[in-house]
């Protein structure tokens, strides 16, 4: 009764890091154990040395999101595709992955770049329709490119190498902009032709004006995968650098009007997901401690012996998770949970992280509480009904592209010899 009641509150609206807490205590006490268990757990936590690049990431991309960076990538992908029939489309598709990476926020993305991009596709001649599923589905895109806060939380959650997961989240994310992109030309064929035709000189233009931006991630990969950066330091130059281009170079930041603001933001955003995760360390060590997981597996091994179809199960539970939970509390709350099953069944952990991670991506398309329907239906004044029928075309692109990266783990894993 006591969980029934903790979900419910949760449900409700109760603080997940209060519920979290609270199911903690509960669970220590009914074991006969002393609840200094939790604070203890909190403590290793704060001493795991890749936890203060969530602050720094964060930090960084709220300054990308404050400054210039969603108009400079918008000029850049529109002289880079705007051209091609379906051109404009794509320019969203991409722009808004990138700006999500960087932020790693899908709704920073459908806030940020939303106001933009609508009047431009609707400039050219798209249907509302298509315009407002479009860019509700594209505000998730780029969670699997690097430097994704999700990644992040995945890999201080799982123990998964940080490093391996943002090698292998490249592959799978790039196809899904391919086959959204592929769909965008497509459907291209019931608007008319682009107004503008391809030019070196604007691509030049636009080039020079984002260059700054474009070199970040360039650099960050390049100095993880070369092993020049751990990834504390990877996050360290990121939010130096963000702060630089944005104050220094193109001047878009004040230093003593806007700083302020942007450091509240940050602090804020990283607080609420620190005090969940602090939460949700003790209370899912308890669960593991009591061979729940274990439980769970010889359950559904009576059922279920075959990794194909344990892996076609995850994913239906994946889906749940992600229509229902917000990504960061699943990956905090479901992640410790599902790690243990899915090594019994010989599944690598990293292409579980990319297979989690997807999931959850289609999630925030998803009701009850897909996250990107609710934003955008506030961004664009339109019902959330409406809005979900929109996405549905690019949510079939994303069923398809989920089933692929899940039983083809090359994909994921493409780097390994």
């Amino acid at each position: 009764m006591i969980v029934l009641l903790l979900i419910l509150l949760a449900i409700i609206g109760l603080p997940l890091f209060v519920v979290l807490s609270a199911g903690g205590m509960y669970a220590s006490l009914n074991n006969d154990l002393d609840p200094v268990i939790l604070i203890i757990e909190m403590y290793r936590l704060s001493n795991y040395p890749n936890l203060i690049a969530i602050p720094l990431f964060t930090l960084a991309g709220i300054t990308m999101a404050s400054g210039g960076a969603p108009n400079r990538l918008i000029s850049l992908f529109n002289a880079l595709f705007g051209w091609m029939p379906g051109g404009m489309a794509i320019v969203c598709i991409f722009s808004c992955a990138f700006f999500t990476a960087l932020t790693g926020a899908s709704g920073v993305t459908i806030i940020a770049l939303g106001g933009l991009l609508f009047p431009l596709l609707i400039h050219t001649k798209y249907t509302n329709k298509f315009t407002t599923g479009l860019l509700t589905s594209s505000g998730s895109l780029g969670l699997l490119f690097p430097p994704s806060m999700a990644i992040l939380l995945y890999g201080i959650v799982s123990g998964v190498s940080i490093d391996e997961l943002f090698l292998a989240g490249l592959i799978p994310g790039l196809i899904l902009l391919i086959l959204l992109s592929l769909y965008s030309f497509i459907s291209a064929n019931s608007y008319p032709a682009p107004d503008q035709s391809f030019s070196f000189y604007n691509l030049k233009i636009a080039l020079y004006g984002s260059i700054w931006d474009i070199l970040l991630p360039v650099i960050i990969i390049f100095g993880i995968f070369s092993g020049f950066l751990t990834i504390t330091e990877a996050a360290t130059f990121t939010a130096i650098y963000a702060l630089f281009i944005e104050t220094v170079i193109y001047r878009e930041i004040s230093l003593t009007n806007d700083l302020n603001s942007i450091f509240i933001e940050t602090g804020a955003l990283t607080g609420s997901i620190l005090i969940i995760l602090a939460a949700a360390m003790g209370l899912t060590n308890l669960i593991v401690d009591s061979q729940l997981p274990s439980t769970i597996l010889e359950y559904i091994s009576q059922f279920i012996s075959d990794p194909i179809y344990f892996l076609f199960a995850l994913n239906i539970f994946l889906l749940i998770v992600g229509a229902t939970m917000d990504i960061f509390s699943a990956i905090i709350v479901v992640a410790p949970l599902i790690i243990p099953l899915a090594r019994q069944y010989n599944i690598d952990p990293v292409h579980l992280g990319i297979i989690f991670l997807a999931n959850l991506e289609i999630g925030y398309l998803t009701p009850p509480v897909g996250i990107n329907l609710f934003i955008a239906s506030q961004k664009f004044t339109k019902p959330i009904l409406s809005i979900f029928k929109s996405t549905i075309p690019f949510l079939s692109i994303m069923l398809i592209w989920l089933i692929i990266i899940s039983y083809i783990p090359s994909l994921s894993l493409w780097w390994r010899p």
